[in-house]
């Protein structure tokens, strides 16, 4: 994963970016990371050819990939040990090879052992490309929830 765009917008700890940054499949896939809080996180990724279908418009992977990270990225911003235990996600529009996509993820609820977060991911118009609802189980329970 980018740190490029962020510029600023980063409100963790140093130890808690050089993890993040460090997962190795949004890595590969290029996603960047352009915003992170305690609780909140926006990343973004250009479409490449190999992200398509057999309809030659992005795979719905890649899209939750990208909805995945964020809700990642979020959580686990808590400097907690962080995982997902259910993810749902609904497709609104198509995208294609070339457009940059952006997710955004930010809790809704957080008690002391769950999470709920909400997940957009939209196109460079500002449209959504796909809604999401993540629960995220919480390992350790240091940050804030009842």
């Amino acid at each position: 994963m980018s740190r490029d765009k962020a510029r600023g917008n980063i409100e963790v700890s140093d130890e808690i970016v050089e993890r993040l940054m460090n997962d190795p499949f949004p890595r590969h896939l290029g996603v960047e990371l352009l915003e992170l809080k305690p609780g909140y996180a926006r990343v973004g990724m250009k479409v490449a050819g190999y992200m398509t279908n057999i309809h030659g418009i992005t795979h719905g992977g890649a899209v939750f990939t990208l909805a995945d990270v964020a809700l990642g990225n979020a959580c686990n911003a808590w400097g907690d040990a962080e995982v997902a235990i259910n993810t749902t996600i609904y497709y609104l529009r198509t995208s294609k090879p070339g457009e940059y996509l952006t997710a955004t993820a930010s809790a809704e609820n957080v008690t002391r052992k769950t999470g709920l977060y909400r997940i957009t991911v939209e196109n460079e118009s500002g449209e959504q490309v796909a809604l999401a609802e993540g629960l995220v189980y919480r390992k350790s329970s240091s940050s804030p929830g009842k």
